[in-house]
């Protein structure tokens, strides 16, 4: 297993935990990493796609409401729900990855960490907003911040090298 899928699990795995916590606080973030150190390796992609998925939240959650018809993300599991925001803030804003590649990883992590019917529940709400967007009709509106990749100074980024002690 790769790196770059790696990241997408723990990336998942943190944005669940967040969604347990009452705030969306730097300080749970680094509370997970305190206990879930991502390797060095991995902690690049791993920061922009929480804090990505951070910055993006209501732009990601209201696309992925257009287009789950019927449910409302507080019903979904927070295995899919998390696993999907993370391939929709690729979508949007990953140019260098294909969409087919971040909608395969989403299903694969949504199967290994989810229910049996995760796989094709991802794969239909993700297969649909990848045709919306190369039929350009979903207008990206939020510029997330270039500085994501675990420089100190960046939005939402805490400080690892005290989350490691």
């Amino acid at each position: 297993m790769g790196n770059r899928r790696k990241s997408r699990e723990l990336a998942m795995q943190a944005l669940f935990y967040m969604d347990m916590s009452p705030n969306d606080s730097n300080e749970i973030l680094k509370n997970f990493c305190s206990n879930f150190t991502p390797p060095r390796k991995m902690l690049p992609f791993f920061l922009k796609l929480v804090n990505g998925v951070i910055q993006g939240k209501g732009e990601i959650d209201s696309i992925l409401e257009r287009f789950s018809d019927n449910w409302k993300l507080s019903r979904m599991s927070c295995v899919d729900r998390n696993t999907m925001r993370v391939a929709v803030y690729e979508l949007l804003y990953c140019h260098d990855i294909p969409y087919k590649v971040s909608i395969n990883e989403a299903i694969d992590v949504g199967k290994k960490f989810g229910t049996k019917e995760s796989g094709a529940f991802i794969n239909g709400i993700l297969d649909s907003i990848r045709m919306a967007l190369e039929n350009k009709e979903i207008i990206v509106k939020n510029h997330i911040q270039k500085n994501q990749t675990g420089e100190k100074n960046g939005h939402n980024i805490p400080d690892f090298d005290d989350a490691r002690k």
